[in-house]
């Protein structure tokens, strides 16, 4: 029998927020065989440890022999026993309800879940299909494996003791303990755990009135045999409370009282909260699930690590249908199916395991049963043989007289409706009877509902009812509202109440269309996006001949959805925030109409994006989001330069990993929508490059709210050429202080800060942990360069590239950097000093620093700077020392002559790391190219590339025949001459045509031209 709504108990708050969040979905993870119900509630069903069964039977007399409890013989027996009812509670995975017990094997059925380490706190507002269009997931992510959750980690020394999983309704949590206990009592993992509990905060809510000790409370739902009090404190133990949401206990942990003792009686409240907290028993672990709105209950000092239940990626989406679909061709149909562009939204919801089995359903009968259907190309069309499918199931249906399939359907459409527009997902008994639906008859309506009974604690009965998911209420809703209106005229959506009948006496379907499109966009969180997809897909031909054909809703004549469309075209061109518009392109996609997106195909692949207009950027991004394309770099330049194109574009931006946006016409106001992606609560953002963009400062004040944002993720920052003063760096310091633990690379280059504006940026960068950071031409003084090295000597063992080139920081500046590269913890390899107008003087300390710490430079850019030969004499000191390993030296412009020759080339001879040089612009004349002609000639240079000023024909003879003695690696000659010709250069030509020889570039400047950077 097909079930499509069940029990579910209310959450501690019954708040909007919360059930939009907490209640989404309560379907569990796992299904077992498509032919049969799905997995009702993370709790109750999809192969729970029911806590009804807990309750030990009478005892027999063999049972209630005395077997000493102090030897270790005893503790044994009593594991065996607790694992031997453990593993009957949990091999199969419970289909349905109790009452029809439909089941199927746990390692049969049972699909891996995708579980990562972390997750954030934050409640989600916005429908969980929405959301997960509009997200990927990450390959960053840290994936863990279900039974390694209390497995420690690389780099942790302790395994963790208390682990909070988290996920929203249906995903997969309960099935997860029941597997993890599956997997124990069997002896297939977590051996070293000694003993397991687990239990339900439902079904701990029917007894949280009684008081209890720890070991009265064991001994009421568990077979563990006679544990002594001393033996819960010696063994490893592990308690699991599924359900953290369900609740209906305070948990109130500051003001409960301590309990220590597992004999000491108290309040169910107390005795779990001292569990949590350590305070009893504090060497057992604890596993605790929830909903994310009601994680927050347990404060996070009490948490030693948390997870989250993320469903299926790709690949388990496949094994799902390849398990869960006895014909093997058959599930591979079907997930080749769902893969096609028609349906790849539904093939993205699949993410979540109710979605992979309402899919499997409805297309396994098309394929096995219905030899001439057509599959569906919509989700509409989806559920609507979804529909079929479940009411065809159920061949003996208890109805009143003169009850028909259609009444039934409609009377469930009703309360789907009724409780959507009241925010609800769980309702009572007095809902249903307020839709004339029959308590005695709801187990079998149909085959689409049934409920689970809950007993209070020996008292009363209460039954609560869900819809097996939100998406199912939306579809009957849908479907009540638009019969409805086409049965009676009445316009459900809307308040007032006027009948338009047209010329052919029909009510045109355009004024319910109007109301339902107007309510999704009004709507804050996409609370109503799903359910008007499914509107306007059942006022399609196709779906309205289904439901006439299996319900015997009445026919009528088809109307035109032509007015819509247009409509809808309408809309997406005044809308600028697109996430709203991406949803009425699905709705087009329900109504058969691709027209925007087969145009901008039509542009994209003529490249003549002149004729794209703001609503094809908006079809681009739902294309592209449907699409299989990697997403992981957004280039805005690959599409158009323009701020509009981005803000239509922002919904691919959000699953973007790095945005390249660099020099595409975009001011401030750009800011507030890229500080909305970076506070997305999925945001895979980590790269970010925003240079020559007029940004200014207010676009830094606007940018720093999305780095503040907990969900900001960004690792690299490019703001180059922003027009960023004082007051910007001011508010991007703020920003970067508030959450700077994720920030690597930073790079302001050519904005105007200041020293004030440094000293502010300094302090933010005190908390960072940078790897890289570029301030060239930031209108540096010497005086700022103080609050800089403060900073990074904060944490010197981080940064690995410092590029402060073109300010004038003179021998002062440059003397305070040398004293960070000095520091032992220091590890910078890049260093650029480009054009800071410091002479010999500052190089002498400079070279002195890297000497002392010689080990970690790779690249030295020193260009045009007054070092003169005494400062490359004090350079060659750290150049000659064995560990240097320099592999970049630049020297461009830098007033040297031949005498410095000398010291360098002795210096570079003892050590082979050095392959690019670059001496040009320089004084050397001949006698010092000679010089570095003959250290070119020694086998233990490696240079690849060398750059050199001045070269007479002689000089170029010296370079060749050096080459022809060591040709094995300079693949890169640039000189400077003041003629082009010349039997020494003709020489050098000639090897580079040679193929025995690496060089591969010559290059000759004319001895005129001025130097750049």
């Amino acid at each position: 029998m097909g079930n499509w709504f069940s029990a579910e108990s209310p959450t501690t708050s019954q708040h909007a927020e919360t059930q939009r969040d907490a209640g989404r979905s309560p379907v569990s993870a796992h299904s077992g065989s498509v032919v049969n119900t799905p997995q009702l509630s993370d709790v109750n069903v999809g192969g729970n440890i029911n806590i009804n069964t807990y309750v030990q039977p009478p005892a027999s007399t063999e049972q209630t022999q005395h077997i000493s409890p102090t030897t270790e013989e005893n503790i044994q027996k009593c594991q065996a026993d607790l694992k031997s009812y453990l593993k009957s509670q949990t091999k199969n995975l419970l289909q349905g309800t109790e009452e029809d017990g439909s089941q199927t094997q746990l390692n049969k059925s049972y699909t891996e879940l995708y579980i990562t380490e972390g997750g954030s706190g934050e409640v989600n507002h916005e429908h969980e299909v929405i959301e997960l269009e509009c997200t990927r997931s990450s390959s960053e992510e840290k994936k863990i494996h279900l039974n390694d959750i209390f497995e420690p980690l690389i780099k942790e020394d302790d395994p963790p003791q208390r682990v909070l999983t988290k996920g929203i309704a249906g995903i997969g949590k309960t099935v997860a303990v029941q597997k993890f206990t599956h997997d124990w009592a069997v002896g297939k993992a977590n051996q070293t755990i000694e003993f397991i509990f687990p239990f339900t905060f439902r079904e701990l809510n029917l007894i949280k009135d009684k008081d209890w000790s720890l070991t009265e409370l064991i001994a009421y739902y568990f077979k563990v045999g006679d544990l002594e009090a001393s033996d819960y404190s010696n063994k490893s133990i592990l308690f699991i409370f599924d359900g953290l949401d369900e609740s209906k206990l305070p948990l109130d942990i500051k003001k409960n009282k301590m309990c220590h003792s597992v004999t000491d009686t108290t309040t169910l409240d107390v005795l779990l909260t001292n569990l949590i907290t350590g305070k009893l028993l504090h060497k057992a672990s604890v596993w605790i699930t929830s909903r994310p709105a009601a994680a927050t209950k347990i404060p996070a000092k009490f948490i030693d690590r948390v997870t989250e239940v993320r469903g299926f990626n790709d690949e388990q989406k496949e094994e799902y249908f390849q398990r869960n679909v006895s014909d093997k061709d058959v599930a591979q149909k079907i997930f080749d199916h769902l893969q096609s562009k028609p349906l790849r939204s539904l093939y993205i919801m699949c993410h979540i395991p109710v979605f992979c089995w309402i899919s499997a359903t409805a297309l396994q009968s098309l394929l096995t049963k219905t030899q001439k259907g057509e599959l569906p190309k919509t989700v509409t069309e989806m559920y609507t043989h979804f529909l079929i499918v479940q009411t065809k199931r159920n061949n003996e249906k208890d109805y009143h007289e003169g009850e028909t399939d259609t009444d039934v359907i409609m009377k469930l459409g009703k309360l789907a409706f009724e409780q959507l527009q009241k925010g609800n997902i769980i309702f009572y008994e007095d809902d249903l009877k307020s839709c004339q639906i029959d308590l005695t008859q709801a187990a079998v309506y149909s085959g689409v509902c049934t409920q689970i009974i809950r007993k209070e604690f020996g008292l009363h009965k209460q039954n609560i009812y869900s819809f097996i998911h939100l998406s199912i209420q939306e579809f009957l809703a849908a479907l009540y509202v638009l019969e409805t209106f086409i049965d009676n005229g009445k316009n459900l959506l809307s308040k007032v109440k006027v009948k338009v009948v047209s010329d052919k006496g029909e009510l045109p379907l355009i004024l319910l269309h109007k109301s339902a499109v107007d309510m999704a966009l009004d709507s804050d969180y996409g609370q109503w996006d799903l359910f008007v997809r499914f509107l306007l897909g059942l006022s399609q031909v196709q779906n309205q001949e289904l439901l006439q054909k299996f319900f015997q809703f009445k026919e009528r004549p088809p109307q035109s959805n032509k007015m819509t469309i247009t409509r809808i075209h309408e809309k997406i061109k005044k809308l600028s925030y697109t996430d709203k518009s991406i949803n009425l392109f699905h709705c087009l996609n329900e109504l058969g109409d691709q027209s925007l997106v087969e145009q901008v195909q039509k542009y994209q692949s003529s490249g003549d994006v002149s004729k794209i207009s703001p609503a094809h950027w908006s079809a681009l991004a739902y294309l592209l989001l449907v699409s299989t394309d990697d997403l992981d770099v957004f280039d805005l330049q690959k599409y158009h330069k323009s701020e509009e194109v981005l803000k239509r574009l922002l919904p691919v931006l959000r699953v973007a990993k790095t945005a390249l946006l660099s020099d595409c016409n975009l001011v401030d106001s750009c800011c507030h929508n890229i500080s909305s992606v970076l506070s997305f609560k999925s945001s895979r953002l980590e790269e970010l490059d925003l240079s020559k963009n007029n940004l200014q400062d207010y676009g830094m004040t606007l940018l720093s709210d999305g780095l503040k944002s907990p969900n900001c993720k960004l690792q690299r920052l490019c703001l180059q050429d922003c027009g960023i003063t004082k007051k910007g760096c001011q508010a991007l310091a703020s920003g970067l202080a508030s959450n700077s633990s994720h920030l690597r690379e930073l790079d302001l280059s050519n904005n105007r800060f200041l020293d004030e504006g440094l000293e502010l940026l300094s302090r933010a960068l005190n908390q960072c942990t940078l790897e890289t950071l570029r301030l060239f031409k930031t209108n540096l003084q010497t005086e700022s360069v103080d609050a800089l090295a403060s900073a990074l000597a904060s944490n010197p063992s981080q940064l690995r590239e410092l590029d402060l080139g073109g300010n004038s920081l003179g021998d002062g500046g440059v003397m305070k950097i040398a004293a960070l590269l000095k520091d032992p913890n220091c590890k910078v390899d890049k260093l650029r000093l480009v054009g800071c107008q410091f002479t010999h003087n500052g190089c002498a300390v400079l070279a002195s620093s890297l000497k002392s710490n010689p080990g970690h430079l790779r690249v030295l850019d020193l260009t045009r700077n007054v070092l003169q030969d005494v400062g490359v004499e004090n350079l060659s000191e750290f150049l000659a020392e064995p560990l240097c390993q320099l592999e970049t030296l630049k020297l461009k412009c830098c007033m040297l002559t031949a005498a410095c020759c000398r010291s360098l080339t002795f210096a570079l001879s003892c050590s082979s790391a050095l392959k690019e040089l670059d001496l040009s612009f320089n004084h050397l004349t001949d006698q010092g190219l000679t010089l570095l002609a003959d250290w070119l000639r020694k086998p233990q240079c490696r240079l690849e590339i060398l750059r050199l000023p001045g070269c007479t024909d002689s000089s170029c003879e010296s370079l060749a025949s050096a080459l022809t003695l060591n040709p094995s690696h300079l693949r890169e000659l640039e000189l400077s001459r003041t003629d082009s010709e010349g039997p020494g250069l003709e020489r050098l030509s000639g090897l580079q045509r040679n193929s025995g020889y690496k060089l591969q570039k010559l290059v000759v400047k004319s001895t005129v031209a001025t130097p750049t950077d």
